[in-house]
């Protein structure tokens, strides 16, 4: 399974950004995507729907609508999958490249 970002890029306080990530290969074995950033200097941690964030998608595509971006929302945004085990899936995870997003103020 190979993932890939897009969408990323620089915007300004306030601003919007839509994330896509599609995956490809044996994506028939993707039980669940998500996303995933990493702020500078801190570890990646899974990125939540909220009044801001919005997550639509399903198991070959994902995308990631931000509104009202704050500069602490400047990180690289990673798409996740899972897969859904068993044969012939077997237990895997799968990630993007990730895709920055900066925001300025």
């Amino acid at each position: 399974v190979q993932l890939v970002e897009s969408g990323g890029g620089l915007v300004q306080v306030g601003g919007s950004l839509r994330l896509s990530c599609t995956a490809s290969g044996d994506a028939q074995c993707i039980s669940a995507m998500n996303w995933y950033r990493q702020r500078p200097g801190q570890g990646r941690e899974p990125v939540s729907a909220n009044s801001r964030f919005a997550i639509s998608g399903g198991k070959m595509r994902t995308t990631l609508d931000m509104n009202n971006l704050d500069p602490e929302d400047t990180a690289i945004y990673f798409c996740y999958a899972k897969s859904r085990g068993g044969w012939p899936c077997g237990d895997y995870e799968w990630w993007g490249q990730g895709t920055q997003v900066t925001v300025s103020s």
